[in-house]
């Protein structure tokens, strides 16, 4: 068969495929690689505020059994719901006795479902599937939000999800495709609310397939083919019914959902915003992407995804795929991915893992990309020096994946690093645990953390078993055990020595070390006070060296 035939050549849905049997035994393997190496240490690295954040409102949920959409902030519900599942099977029926792992986890879970998700597109993608599935599982950025306790890594899937179900109901039009298109559209409406930039770059893509078939000279009721409405209605109706269910929750609280279509007045003037801190340049995600080195830290670069991309989108604007490949879905990727790409950069808000959903993207169309060279090469000898030279950067993304989220998981040398704590918050932790149980008053002890604007997350996350009053400002009445924010310093000293009685007063000394203090997050200093009758009960003082990775994460 010449090389023209063969990059025209579409394989067709058929499940009996020998050929497909072997992509799916693949996927599945890589799929339970990517589990294998996400699942270890999720304890890891510190938890970030955003996480924190997700996680006492789960807390909330797990603790009195009820969820109430908050239009403003913190998302959809989806992530909170899943997250009930690890708690259960951990046994954990509070919110303090659940951990990083039972959080963690869930994300992890989604990346795996992601990848798999990959073989419901082998009769539109073909052997691309395979190196698909691979970069899916070794992408750096991919890798490390999938152990992040925030909802992009969901939001990715779910996507993908209805992309697939709805490729799979256009190819063979039976109707639960459809309804199973529709749960993941509602999934996608109830985790996030950047959704609609998804479905306007889904309805984009769509309307540009349909158009340059019709350029071709094909009439709509030919490119409808056997897709009824009543189908698409049922479909409809199953993504509604599900944002619903979880956004009421459950039919028990409608306010809910009528908040989850309000609620985009807010996003939308958020995302537009040009005094936000999260404001960047437009080629912020390109830049990140391509090539980023801060100080004296390695090199990071997922450009191999980039270039691959571009060899990908070329093959499908050219219309002539390779075997086994669609036309119509590579365009239709081709089309979203751009799409994405352009709205996200576009916009001045941006967050580091918000790529996510146009890098998944990219990587569809790389192993289009990677595919298409493969098949351009002339003889077997070709053919096995380029599917070399395409291992390598694999194997690049790989390390980096590795060295991301095992070396440098919490480092701000780390470009998917953003806005994160640092390792020091382990200090507070430990040192609070250490004068907290003396003589056997436990979690008893009041302790006092006082930062303006309340910017002292994610320490209620590791606070979340003590007795802990959270302030702006400098309390009234100073406990035994205090953290304030270094602004609050000057503050503090006149509560403690000028305002106090002097019959009232006490003497505090330093809760840490010389420099007598730690960086929760860049540009936030928080300093602690023990009170000097607790202070000469604890001997020797604590050293956070004497804690273990697992105790930290209790």
């Amino acid at each position: 068969m010449s090389t023209a035939n063969r990059l025209n050549e579409v394989v067709p849905l058929d499940p009996d495929t020998k050929r497909f049997r072997l992509y799916w035994l693949l996927i599945l393997v890589v799929a339970l690689g990517a589990l294998v190496s996400r699942v270890p240490r999720l304890s890891l690295r510190p938890m970030h505020t955003d996480e924190a954040v997700h996680a006492a409102k789960f807390g909330d949920l797990l603790d009195r059994g009820r969820y109430e959409y908050n239009p403003h902030e913190f998302h959809g519900p989806t992530l909170n719901y899943f997250t009930l599942i690890p708690a259960w099977l951990s046994g954990a029926r509070t919110y303090a006795a659940i951990s990083e792992f039972t959080l963690r986890v869930v994300p992890v879970a989604f990346s795996v479902l992601l990848i798999a998700l990959t073989a419901l597109l082998v009769g539109g993608f073909g052997p691309a599937t395979i190196p698909i599935a691979l970069v899916a599982a070794v992408s750096p950025a991919m890798f490390f939000y999938s152990r992040y306790y925030i909802q992009e890594t969901l939001l990715v899937c779910f996507t993908f999800g209805a992309i697939a179900a709805g490729y799979r109901y256009a190819r063979t039009q039976a109707w639960p495709w459809a309804v199973v298109a529709g749960v993941f559209v509602g999934l996608m409406h109830a985790t996030k609310e950047t959704c609609i930039i998804a479905y306007g770059a889904m309805a984009l893509a769509l309307v540009l397939v349909v158009l340059m078939r019709v350029g071709r000279g094909q009439s709509l009721r030919d490119i409808a083919g056997g897709l009824r409405l009543g189908h698409i209605v049922l479909g409809l109706a199953a993504a509604v019914l599900v944002s619903a269910l979880f956004f009421s929750p459950f039919l028990t609280h409608p306010r809910g959902v009528v908040d989850s279509y309000l609620t985009y007045g807010t996003y939308l003037t958020r995302a537009g915003g040009q005094n936000s801190v999260h404001t960047h340049p437009w080629y912020y995600y390109v830049h990140m992407l391509l090539l980023s080195r801060y100080a004296d830290g390695p090199l990071w670069t997922e450009g191999w995804i980039v270039v691959l991309a571009l060899v990908g989108l070329v093959v499908a604007m050219r219309g002539r795929g390779v075997a086994g490949m669609d036309p119509d879905l590579l365009r239709f990727v081709a089309f979203y991915t751009l799409a994405l790409t352009v709205v996200y950069s576009a916009l001045p808000y941006k967050t580091p893992w918000c790529m996510l959903s146009f890098l998944h993207g990219m990587i569809l169309l790389a192993g289009v990309g990677a595919v298409a060279l493969v098949a351009r090469a002339r003889d077997r000898r070709t053919r096995a020096v380029v599917v070399v030279l395409l291992f390598l950067p694999t194997a690049h993304l790989a390390f980096q994946a590795y060295r991301g989220s095992f070396v440098y998981e919490a480092d701000s040398r780390n470009p998917y690093v953003y806005a994160h704590t640092t390792d020091e918050i382990f200090t507070v932790v430990d040192r609070i645990k250490a004068y907290a149980g003396l003589d056997g008053l436990g979690q008893t002890v009041p302790i006092d953390v006082a930062c303006p604007g309340g910017d002292y997350w994610p320490l209620p996350w590791y606070l979340r078993s003590f007795q802990v009053h959270w302030s702006n400002e400098i309390p009234q009445t100073v406990g035994p055990l205090i953290i304030v924010s270094d602004q609050l310093e000057a503050a503090l000293i006149r509560r403690l020595y000028v305002e106090a009685p002097i019959d009232q007063r006490r003497m505090y000394l330093y809760l840490f070390d010389e420099p007598y203090y730690v960086w929760l997050r860049p540009k936030v200093e928080l300093l602690g006070f023990v009170r000097k009758d607790f202070w000469e009960r604890q001997r020797p003082r604590p050293d956070a060296s004497e804690f273990t990775e697992d105790q930290r994460g209790q």
